[in-house]
């Protein structure tokens, strides 16, 4: 059995279960209590939950973020929303220099564990600052956990690991997805420790994250028309990535693309590959290829945005450069 949902209520769902379920969970954030979330995540929670577990903060990640760690390290379980990830910045120093390093600072004394939520990516007509793909920066840094979930069991499953982890867990929800629809089987299941194979094929490794993923997805469809089978392989976790997966993928199929939406320059991807030439170099048939945004900020023009991004036509045309 298995019942339908979108992206969206399925994260609901599970930050539902955990205000409900621990009272040492609380959510704090711009907008997520009277406004119920500027994406309705948290519609009807401070009704429920009341304001001391849904605390509207003022417009200052920095310091709402900082009495985040503050809790956290009081013992409390704090999932902060982050409206867009470029408004993440302003709170760099209390992720990376704070958050990430206590453990390590401490001698192992203090933990931080502090979920953190924010919305990335482009596609809806936000321009430049509102369009950022910065996952890779957050991967970058060691003492935190850096998940993207893609799918619908994914936004329903990861919270709770991330809740329970002793140490910083970023979470990068793509706005593209929040409407996607799927069904969510009863046996569902989820962690946050690793890949996860979207779709088996022997021909080519299409390996993505987040966002990318669907279009993978339908660059696959494409291609196994042309006589083309495809795995795509989802990599979910993105701070500890999953080598080990990574690895198998390219040694089964011989030929691999990165899909990342991020920028090509110091990229996800451009970390991806070179673990590639690192561990399996010899596995491969072809260059490894990578579908990236274009060098550009992302543009607010409808179809100038989607000429900056990763499409499934540039995907499909980057596979078949493999088999020329």
């Amino acid at each position: 059995m298995s019942r339908k949902l979108s992206y969206r209520e399925a994260m609901r769902e599970a930050m539902h279960e955990a205000l409900a379920s621990d009272p040492r969970v609380f959510l704090m954030g711009e907008d997520v209590g009277r406004y119920g979330g500027t994406y309705a995540f948290s519609k009807g929670f401070l009704d429920e939950f009341g304001p001391e577990r849904i605390r509207d903060t003022p417009l200052s990640e920095l310091g709402f973020v900082g009495a985040a760690i503050g809790a956290a390290l009081g013992g409390m379980r704090p999932i902060v929303e982050v409206m867009t990830v470029n408004f993440s910045l302003l709170a760099l120093d209390q992720i990376v220099n704070t958050a990430a390093a206590l453990r390590h600072m401490s001698g192992g004394q203090f933990s931080v564990p502090l979920v953190i939520r924010m919305t990335t990516g482009a596609g809806r007509q936000l321009a430049a600052q509102h369009s950022h793909s910065l996952e890779g920066w957050y991967a970058h840094i060691p003492g935190i956990k850096v998940l993207a979930p893609a799918t619908i069991e994914d936004a329903r499953g990861m919270l709770a690991p991330a809740l329970a982890d002793p140490d910083p867990v970023v979470i990068f929800e793509h706005a593209g997805l929040f409407n996607l629809e799927g069904e969510l089987p009863d046996d569902w299941s989820a962690d946050i420790s690793s890949a996860r194979v979207r779709r088996a094929g022997k021909d080519v490794a299409i390996i993505t994250h987040g966002g990318s993923l669907p279009k993978a997805l339908a660059a696959a469809d494409t291609l196994a028309a042309s006589g083309i089978e495809a795995e795509v392989l989802d990599l979910r976790v993105l701070r500890p990535l999953d080598g080990a997966s990574i690895m198998a993928a390219v040694a089964k199929c011989r030929r691999a693309v990165i899909v990342d939406e991020g920028w090509k320059s110091g990229s996800l991807a451009a970390e991806v590959i070179a673990r590639i030439m690192e561990d399996a170099f010899y596995e491969l048939d072809a260059p490894v290829v990578r579908v990236c945004s274009e060098e550009v900020p992302i543009p607010y023009a409808k179809h100038l945005e989607e000429a900056a991004l990763p499409q499934a036509e540039k995907i499909v045309a980057a596979v078949k450069g493999l088999f020329a």
